[in-house]
């Protein structure tokens, strides 16, 4: 295939972060310094730094992992993934290693059968510092909403408005909570992320992810924002990928269990996971946290919860997601319907609670966040991916996937190969 042509940026090493002195000194020097204000923080490659440090620049909650003792995951450490070679999806030959640079990975794990076998960090992040998981968030998000409903707390055939009659002549009123955990909405709402009159912009204001523009009128909260979205084409007519829709969802969780977003997850996943360090989530200017893309978390915790994950919802010595759940994000949805979303990069996959899912030979399934974020789960391999990234353009597809999916796929192979 060809990937469209994006525009040239410096490559990963001449804009390393530490490299070029972001945040350094006291004060940092005027062209060194980051923040929210201006809106620099989400200039390239400022979004090296701040990528890492989310929480020096937004008001947070914090998800506690616990009072617990830390699930240790055994090192088994390989020398030779990095001389694995794929050939991409436009027709480069490369390698794993090779990949890392191209894609401007701030760090990855990869872990076999629980263990350790490859970790590596770039730039500012190391293994203390938690990284935004950007939308990795929304498959947290859908995993609680789906272990709601096999308990039988939550009715996926119900409506959205039952839960929520807050969104009564929204774009949500008609709308089936099953449609919006696998986003088959129909809302009119853009997430073209190269285009700055795009609706994910105006929720991001509207959620403090941004800086208003001066005289700004439009909503101040998340749920204000959710409340003026109108309804374009039918719903569940096929997939569309919205960041809206997970925000009502992480609206209806919340409802239906009364508790906030940031608690629920430390509760039901988290805190049982026996993770090194807490997690956080973004909040806006009521608290509320941001369930499309705003949880942050270090790496190795993220693997953790792949891990679960691949072993069925088992980790740390219990069932931390059912096993059903597991199996129905495996089994995926509807392919034709996924069509419908455009992405050519991902033939034959299907969306799932939140969760990307391949159908490929591997069975591998993926939560996936703009700029490179991932937890790739390898089931045939036995191998999770937890990787973390500040790629300069958002869209993994067309630009990061063309590289990241063929080196995941390789890698895949390779371990299952090699044991």
């Amino acid at each position: 295939m060809n990937s469209p042509t994006a525009p040239a940026f410096a490559d990963a090493a001449a804009t390393d972060p530490v490299r070029l002195g972001w945040m350094e000194g006291f004060p940092p020097g005027p062209d060194k310094t980051i923040a929210f204000a201006d809106g620099g923080l989400w200039a390239f490659p400022r979004t090296r730094w701040a990528f890492s440090h989310m929480r020096e620049l937004f008001p947070t909650a914090n998800v506690s992992r616990g009072n617990g003792p830390v699930t240790v995951l055994p090192r088994a450490e390989r020398d030779d993934f990095d001389r694995v070679a794929f050939t991409t999806l436009d027709g480069r030959a490369m390698t794993w290693g090779e990949s890392l640079a191209a894609n401007y990975t701030d760090g990855i794990v990869v872990l076999h059968r629980g263990a350790i076998v490859y970790e590596r960090y770039f730039g500012a992040l190391n293994p203390t510092l938690a990284h935004s998981a950007m939308s990795v968030t929304k498959s947290f998000v859908g995993t609680l909403a789906a272990t709601l409903a096999h308990t039988g707390a939550l009715d996926p055939a119900g409506a959205v408005t039952h839960v929520l009659p807050e969104l009564k002549g929204t774009a949500y009123d008609s709308a089936s909570v099953r449609q919006v955990m696998d986003m088959t909405i129909g809302v009119r709402y853009s997430e073209t992320y190269a285009d700055p009159e795009a609706d994910i912009w105006h929720y991001a204001r509207a959620g403090g992810m941004m800086p208003r523009p001066p005289g700004y009128g439009g909503p101040a909260t998340l749920y204000a924002y959710l409340a003026t979205l109108r309804p374009e084409g039918g719903h569940g007519e096929g997939f569309a990928y919205k960041t809206v829709n997970t925000e009502v969802l992480a609206w209806i969780v919340k409802r239906v269990t009364g508790q906030r977003l940031s608690t629920l997850t430390s509760q039901a996943i988290w805190a049982r996971l026996g993770t090194e360090h807490d997690a956080h989530y973004v909040v806006d200017s009521a608290g509320t946290e941001a369930g499309g893309g705003g949880l942050n978390t270090t790496l190795r915790d993220l693997a953790r919860f792949g891990e679960a994950m691949r072993r069925d919802g088992w980790f740390n010595g219990q069932q931390i997601v059912p096993e059903a759940v597991v199996a129905d994000i495996r089994r995926g949805a509807d392919r034709a319907q996924f069509v419908r979303g455009g992405y050519t990069t991902l033939p034959g996959w299907s969306y799932r609670n939140m969760w990307w899912v391949t159908h490929n030979e591997h069975g591998a399934y993926a939560a996936r966040g703009i700029h490179g974020q991932v937890i790739w789960i390898d089931p045939k391999a036995e191998m999770v991916i937890a990787r973390y990234g500040s790629h300069p353009l958002a869209a993994n597809s067309p630009y990061l996937d063309p590289t990241s999916l063929p080196a995941y796929e390789a890698l895949g192979r390779h371990v299952l190969a090699s044991g």
